[in-house]
């Protein structure tokens, strides 16, 4: 049989994003938006986290309420790379890990490519993966949003029952369980879910054993 197809999100899966760059994204987005709608810091705070709740990325918020907002502008903005890049917090045995594994490996991100390039570049990974897809090359739609996914599965010509999608984000592995994705959840000391082949405390545990995924 042939290896299947890895599908990595960034965030919280392959780096340690509470750390270092979630702060400095969700700053700079208050920022822009404070400037970009001409609202007070705790206005524009409370919209990133309302938009973010509600429709599961403040960007969609953004273009559905406000007029004018063009997605790569405020994408460029709130990713600053060179902020992002330093300090690093890769999670344990990232290189070795993804070393081992069988199988062409694709990073999917809900933030922009130069971003998921940028960080993959910065962890010394990027040899391991064939693909980079941000969100502004699915039309702007984030996971978990199914069509985001069959818009990957069309572009890299995919067959989701060949992909095994790694995560951090239960809400996102759910929808790759109901289009016929195999799922692993990186989450320590949590029970399982329905939506989950694979709970694993750590993405250091991959690869797995043979289970009639491959």
């Amino acid at each position: 049989m042939p290896h299947p197809t890895w599908l990595f999100d960034l965030d919280d899966t392959l780096h340690h994003a509470h750390r270092h760059v979630f702060p400095v994204i969700d700053g700079e987005m208050t920022r822009w938006i404070a400037s970009r709608l001409a609202v007070s810091k705790e206005q524009a705070d409370w919209l990133r986290r309302h938009y973010w709740q509600r429709y599961g990325a403040t960007l969609l918020g953004l273009i559905r309420h406000h007029q004018g907002i063009d997605p790569d502008d405020f994408l460029d903005a709130v990713h600053p790379l060179p902020r992002l890049v330093a300090p690093l917090h890769p999670v344990a045995g990232l290189k070795r890990t993804l070393a081992r594994l069988p199988g062409r490996k694709v990073l999917y991100t809900n933030g922009p490519t130069h971003y998921g390039v940028a960080m993959l570049a910065a962890l010394g990974i990027s040899r391991h993966f064939v693909r980079v897809v941000g969100v502004d090359a699915l039309s702007h739609t984030p996971k978990p949003f199914a069509r985001s996914y069959r818009r990957l599965c069309r572009q890299l010509k995919l067959q989701p029952r060949r992909c095994i999608m790694v995560e951090d984000s239960i809400a996102n592995l759910r929808t790759a369980k109901r289009l016929g994705m195999k799922t692993v959840w990186l989450r320590p000391h949590r029970r399982g879910h329905a939506a989950v082949d694979v709970l694993l405390p750590g993405l250091h545990h991959l690869p797995l054993r043979r289970n009639g995924w491959q």
